[in-house]
């Protein structure tokens, strides 16, 4: 193979394409890449050329499809992650962008019920990267809506929903604030304290290693092991202590001692539970000793 380092970002990212599709999708043809990226023939003809120097043996033209298949001798370039690809062959590979592009295979998800504003999704992330206190309207469960004020400092997703990790100077701590509650984004132009940004935030900085194994209760726990990719029979998870209850709330993993909880409902077990301690998201996990609602994390 050849040296990828003279090639420019732009192209990178057409290869990467290039790649992606013939790999995955197992027929590549110039159109593919001329309708990804609006570019002229002469123009995807030369990546194929780039590519084809870089990577010799990846491609075979098939001439009665008059398209480009992987050979056998196939050996990627780029390093793909598996959740990126999955994300590609439901999504498409856009940058979300609308193209209207045919999918390279069959491919559903539950769908999304909940989808932000992007307003307000733009407003916390202008706040955030200029590190700055914003005013918001807050809808929680237990009250009506209500201003409050807060220091976004990261977005965090729950496989749900999406969250804000912030500062709320009312409560003084940090803490999660669901982001499709929120409206009515104002800046405030007054400077924040050190203490109010995502450096102080100890539970975002700490990070979990969580020991993750088939529920004892499993009458067949290769199959648990088969689902997870589990090594010696144990997944190693880490999370910052702030997210550890979500994902374990997300993959229904037990987390009680004595893993009492029903084997058919939580397939996973929580091994190492005094990985727990001082975490204090950890109560929205199945199985915790205390019980809170999201509320009273945010």
């Amino acid at each position: 193979m050849t040296d990828t380092s003279g090639v420019s970002q732009a192209q990178r990212e057409r290869l990467v394409f290039l790649e992606l599709r013939v790999y995955f999708a197992g027929e590549l043809r110039r159109s593919d890449i001329e309708a990804r990226f609006g570019i002229k023939p002469a123009a995807a003809s030369r990546d194929l050329s780039v590519y084809r120097e870089i990577a010799s043996d990846n491609l075979a033209y098939d001439a009665v499809a008059r398209c480009y298949r992987p050979t056998d001798r196939f050996k990627p370039v780029y390093e793909f992650r598996a959740e990126r690809v999955l994300a590609w062959l439901l999504n498409g590979f856009g940058d979300g962008l609308e193209l209207g592009l045919r999918q390279a295979a069959p491919c559903e998800g539950p769908g999304q019920f909940v989808r932000p504003d992007l307003a307000v999704l733009g407003a916390i992330t202008r706040s955030i990267c200029a590190k700055r206190a914003v005013r918001i309207s807050y809808q929680s469960l237990s009250s009506r809506a209500r201003r409050r004020e807060i220091v976004p400092v990261a977005l965090a997703d729950n496989g749900l929903r999406w969250h804000v990790r912030a500062y709320d100077r009312e409560r003084k701590r940090f803490g999660d604030f669901v982001l499709t509650r929120i409206s009515n984004v104002q800046l405030i132009d007054d400077p924040v304290d050190e203490g109010e940004l995502i450096g102080a935030d100890e539970q975002w900085a700490r990070i979990v290693e969580m020991e993750l194994v088939p529920h004892p209760g499993i009458a067949h726990p290769k199959a648990i092991e088969a689902d997870y990719g589990m090594l010696d029979g144990v997944l190693r998870v880490k999370a910052r202590a702030a997210l550890a209850g979500y994902v374990l709330r997300r993959w229904v993993v037990d987390t009680s001692p004595d893993h009492r909880l029903d084997p058919i409902v939580h397939h996973l077990w929580l091994r190492n539970t005094q990985t727990l301690y001082g975490v204090e998201s950890a109560a929205l996990a199945p199985g915790a000793a205390e019980c809170i609602t999201e509320e009273d994390v945010a």
